[in-house]
């Protein structure tokens, strides 16, 4: 099962199964959590799960969808209130597990704003409450309504329900013409004690904890019942602003204050992350003895200009990040140790454990990577968990936190039985018994069996008839399993010639379990409608290691065809650098050593190439159509940046030019038509001029797309 396998275990196949199985997952989670206020997992659970998924679309950006839990705040309003849309989304916030994301979170805002490490930047630190978002909009000073936030766009009207709470003013004095606050509803620890203590003797509702029933209790449909609950509310924020409430974070939490807001008093001022994480230290002494819930500690960049420079993704802000507590630990068993054989070929091993609870959570499998981590070293060979090893029959630390599955954290020599031995990592596939082999540079054993061993044969399957890839109704992964036993299956150009060969046997598909004639016949029908395929959805199909759906579709945007992708890297002569189709292909933007040469090496084999003409004998592949931006002059342009750019940084140079449509590339060839070049532009300058690529510095660049 993927969720068993850590990140940096997973193949591309087992990270597209497990991004789906988690969007499943959070999407309920969200559902009970933001909709239901009855969560079915905990607060850790959750931040893992979403962690995870974060984890897994930042090693493979090629697998994120539009649609990922990543790009999705709450949940969508219950039919039961009222709408208002949010004219400012209510994002979420990304997550720090430890100190060294805290350090990360400074140095990534740095890189962004091209700050050098010496440079002064002040940050606001206040404890994370732990309740329901508030959004409380003000019109000339006078409550208009107020708004969970629901998905983040679109959230209920309970503003019935929020007149009824004390510290929510009803009017303000010296407010701007326009204002929204924001803020957290919550209950307090004694408030909620009291409250269930009411619910279980009149046979109400018992809540599980204080976020669940100040939620519930702000989202009665009746606000009665709201009025008789001791809900509080801090504000930390704000919406849209007819003008400013201030220059700066902290300025502006004490004008909020001054016009009648709860604002937390444990918020200050840090100039640097190690001040960050001194005050997380201490709001976390205090966690216990607050009176109220609170998970974490959220940093937000103090300077307001900064604030709107570094700006948003999809659902965080760049300049806030909540610093959470970490989850719980768990002694027990191990009992076992198993071998998973991926598409890949990549042995992986998975810890089988008498079941214990962490976090909430019965545990009884947890990753150990690899072979050196069971051994006690890391990837570069430096000794982890002071060098002790990891045996069947230890007794093991389980941890979780930041990462759905659970990782074996530490080993207790004094209970490590006597007659215990250490783990041999096998040197052959437990599925096909071919040589395992370690590349010089790799973490990870592989099979070497190839399209011999059966397990990477069906994982490789059912990668191509996944969602992202061909995705051909009623042949999913169960499917393909029962057809490769069968036999009916043994390469993705098999299931086109189904029908053919099923013509006079048809009867014995139909009479199986599960399959009728009408089901087998509308399976071969499905097969036939997904012969016509978009060049990325196809590259990505063929489950080439390191090549997913983002590498896929900027292969796709740069070949625009199947012969011309086909010829380019059936040519093309690994680290070449005279070779035209190898320079070409690096000069992608995005496409890096390790994936060109999975790549040009699948298609340099035999076996694999042939396997792949005859799947494209069975399809139409549709090319690509170059979509072009009316009015920008560098739509469906290569542009190249070079040298110092001292008006924007990199990131946001490559950003603003794929936004109005050009193709930015890490070098320059003859098929470069822009080179923008900064102060201290060297040999990229050089062969510009040779070429006779159009040159211009950062101002040039800056009038061109001026206005757009």
């Amino acid at each position: 099962m993927t969720h068993e396998i850590s990140v940096g275990d997973l193949t591309k196949d087992q990270a597209r199964a497990e991004l789906k199985r988690l969007s499943i997952v959070l999407g309920k989670a969200n559902l009970a959590y933001h909709s239901e206020d009855s969560p079915e997992i905990s607060d850790a659970q959750y931040d893992a799960l979403k962690e995870r998924n974060l984890e897994i679309e930042k090693r493979f950006p090629e697998l994120e969808k539009a649609a990922s839990p990543s790009h999705q705040v709450g949940a969508a309003p219950s039919d039961g209130f009222q709408k208002i849309e949010h004219i400012v989304p209510m994002l979420s916030l990304g997550n720090a597990f430890d100190d060294s994301d805290v350090l990360d979170f400074d140095t990534s805002i740095r890189k962004y704003l091209g700050f050098t490490s010496e440079a002064p930047l002040e940050f606001t630190a206040e404890p994370k409450i732990d309740g329901l978002s508030l959004a409380l909009r003000y019109e000339k000073g006078r409550l208009i309504h107020a708004a969970t936030r629901g998905d983040g766009k679109v959230g209920e009207n309970v503003t019935a329900n929020a007149r009824t709470i004390t510290d929510i003013p009803s009017s303000l004095s010296g407010a701007p013409e326009t204002l929204e606050v924001r803020g957290e509803v919550y209950m307090s620890h004694s408030d909620f004690e009291i409250l269930n203590e009411k619910q279980a003797k009149a046979g109400g509702k018992v809540f599980a904890n204080p976020r669940n029933a100040a939620a519930g209790s702000l989202r009665q449909l009746d606000a009665s019942v709201t009025a008789s609950r001791p809900l509080k509310f801090f504000a930390y924020a704000w919406g849209q602003v007819s003008e400013p409430l201030a220059k700066t974070q902290w300025d502006a939490i004490a004008r909020l204050a001054d016009l009648g807001f709860a604002t937390n008093p444990l918020t200050a001022l840090c100039q640097d992350p190690q001040r960050l994480v001194e005050h997380y230290q201490n709001i976390e002494v205090q966690r216990a003895t607050l009176g109220y819930d609170i998970d974490g500690v959220v940093y937000k960049v103090n300077d307001l200009a900064l604030q709107s420079r570094l700006g948003f993704r999809s659902t965080t802000p760049r300049w806030a990040i909540a610093h959470k507590f970490p989850a719980e630990l768990a002694w027990t068993r191990l009992e076992a140790i198993d071998i998973q054989v991926g598409r890949t070929g990549a042995l992986s091993p998975v810890a089988r454990l008498h079941p214990v609870t962490v976090g909430g959570v019965v545990v009884s499998n947890a990753t150990l990577h690899n072979e050196d981590y069971i051994a006690g070293r890391d990837s570069k060979g430096a000794t982890i968990r002071d060098g002790k090893d990891i045996r069947v029959g230890d007794w093991v630390q389980v941890y979780r936190a930041g990462d759905v599955i659970p990782k074996v954290a530490d080993v207790d020599l004094n209970k490590r039985p006597a007659k215990s031995e250490p783990y041999q990592f096998p040197e052959v596939c437990p599925e096909c018994q071919s040589e395992a082999l370690r590349e010089p540079g790799d973490a990870v054993r592989r099979c070497s069996g190839g399209l011999i061993c059966p397990a990477q044969i069906v994982e490789r399957m059912k990668h191509f008839v996944s969602r992202a890839a061909f995705d051909i109704e009623g042949l999913g992964a169960k499917q393909v399993e029962q057809f490769f036993e069968d036999g009916w299956l043994k390469e993705p150009a098999d299931i086109f010639t189904l029908r053919d060969r099923f013509e006079t046997g048809l009867q014995q598909l139909k009479n199986r379990e599960g399959w009728g004639e009408k089901s087998a016949g509308k399976l071969f029908d499905a097969i036939d409608d997904k012969r016509r395929i978009s060049l990325d959805r196809f590259i990505f199909s063929l489950g080439i290691r390191h090549v997913g759906e983002g590498a896929a579709s900027l292969l796709a945007r740069h070949y625009l065809d199947w012969p011309a992708l086909k010829t380019a890297v059936s040519n093309a002569r690994i680290n070449d650098s005279d070779d035209e189709f190898w320079s070409e292909l690096l000069a992608i933007d995005g496409v890096g050593q390790v994936m060109a040469t999975s790549l040009v090496t699948a298609f340099h084999q035999e076996t694999e190439r042939q396997s792949i003409d005859r799947l494209v004998a069975q399809l139409n592949i549709q090319n690509v159509v170059q979509p072009m931006l009316s009015g920008s002059p560098v739509a469906g342009k290569t542009v190249v940046f070079t040298g110092t750019l001292e008006k924007m940084t990199r990131a946001e140079a490559k950003a603003r030019a794929e936004t109005l449509g050009a193709k930015v590339s890490g070098s320059v060839s003859s098929k470069t038509d822009i080179l923008v070049a900064g102060p201290g532009a060297g040999s990229k300058a050089k062969r510009a001029a040779e070429l006779g690529v159009e040159t211009i510095d950062e101002d040039g660049w800056l009038a061109m797309i001026e206005g757009l």
